[in-house]
């Protein structure tokens, strides 16, 4: 029984790691963003939290100490799951038809300077640098990558984003029919009997001998 009970508490141990390691916000900045319903607003109080990675990626860098690359790869992680809020955040408000223009012009802004700071550290070259570089390269490219998008004339990339949202209505809809016709023609087929070679449908055995016909019925 100890035994049991033991396992259970080192599986509910492990599980607890892992979704600690998945979430990239403290509980207060989870609640901030709940209170920030307005996109432009929840835009803003991401970059606010992305900024406080910076600055505590620049702390941990500016010198050089024992273990310091588990900590400046857990910065980036938060900071890039950061930025991809951002760009759902963003996303989402264009599909609802929502205006963005002021959050997407403080994400350019902001994004700018990330990405300023992100290729220093990159080109001062740190003692360390092979213990987080992937991490590092993979900051900077999607920081590239989310300031690109954010760069778009907002009307053109809320088109695209709406016209591949009826895109995959359609095609969900076309599997669906095509799922439904599928279990439909196999019903049919379990009702119907099987078929002959030629694909003509076999007659239902009789116990009348060829030429013989049934009786006819009284009327």
């Amino acid at each position: 029984m100890k035994r049991i009970v033991s396992f259970i508490l080192i599986a509910l141990s492990a599980v607890s790691i892992v979704l600690a390691q998945k979430e990239f916000l403290t509980s207060d900045e989870i609640e901030r963003v709940r209170e920030a319903q307005d996109p432009n607003l929840r835009l803003k109080t991401y970059l606010a939290f992305a900024r406080l990675r910076m600055d505590q990626l620049k702390q941990v860098t500016e010198k050089e100490r024992k273990g310091r690359s588990i900590q400046v790869r857990d910065i980036l992680d938060q900071y890039t799951s950061i930025l991809d809020a951002i760009d759902t955040v963003s996303d989402d408000a264009l599909k609802r038809k929502v205006d963005i223009a002021e959050g997407a012009d403080a994400v350019v802004g902001a994004e700018r300077s990330f990405l300023g700071t992100l290729k220093k550290i990159q080109t001062s070259r740190p003692s360390d640098l092979d213990m987080y570089e992937i991490s590092l390269k993979e900051a900077i490219a999607i920081t590239e990558d989310s300031l690109g998008t954010a760069e778009q004339d907002l009307t053109r990339r809320q088109t695209t984003l709406l016209d591949k949202a009826e895109d995959e209505k359609i095609r969900i809809k076309e599997a669906t029919s095509s799922a439904v016709a599928k279990e439909q023609e196999k019903e049919n087929a379990k009702t119907e009997g099987p078929k002959n070679p030629d694909g003509t449908r076999r007659k239902p055995p009789t116990l009348y001998k060829p030429g013989e016909k049934p009786p006819a019925t009284k009327p």
